[in-house]
C-alpha cells in the first residue's frame, strides 16, 4: 500500500542560489522524517509513496518527479512551472 506523507521542510544549500537543487525534503508526521532527493524520488517511482504540501484537503497540492532540460530528475508540485516554487517555499529542515 502506498503511503502518503506532507512535506513541509527542505534543505537546499546555498538557499537562494536558483542553480542548485533541493538535497533534501522531511516532515513532521508523527515523528520527524527526512529523505535525500534521490531516495523520495525513488519512492514516488517505484509508488511507495506520494507527497503533498499543505496542511488540508483545499490546500494540499500533490508532489510530483519532473525533469530538467537537462535530464536532471527533481520535485516540484502540480501547480509549479518549471520552478519548484511551492516547495522552495518551505522552511529549512533541521
Amino acid at each position: 500500500m502506498t503511503q502518503s506523507a506532507e512535506i513541509s521542510c527542505i534543505n537546499k544549500n546555498p538557499r537562494l542560489d536558483p542553480y542548485h537543487a533541493i538535497t533534501h525534503v522531511g516532515g513532521f508526521q508523527g515523528n520527524q522524517w527526512k529523505l535525500t532527493l534521490d531516495d523520495a524520488i525513488g519512492k514516488i517511482e517505484r509508488h511507495e509513496w506520494t507527497f503533498h504540501v499543505g496542511k488540508t484537503i483545499l490546500t494540499q497540492v500533490d508532489v510530483l518527479v519532473a525533469i530538467s532540460p537537462y535530464g536532471n530528475k527533481y520535485l516540484k508540485t502540480e501547480r509549479d512551472g518549471k520552478e519548484p516554487n511551492n516547495l522552495l517555499s518551505l522552511p529549512e529542515c533541521p
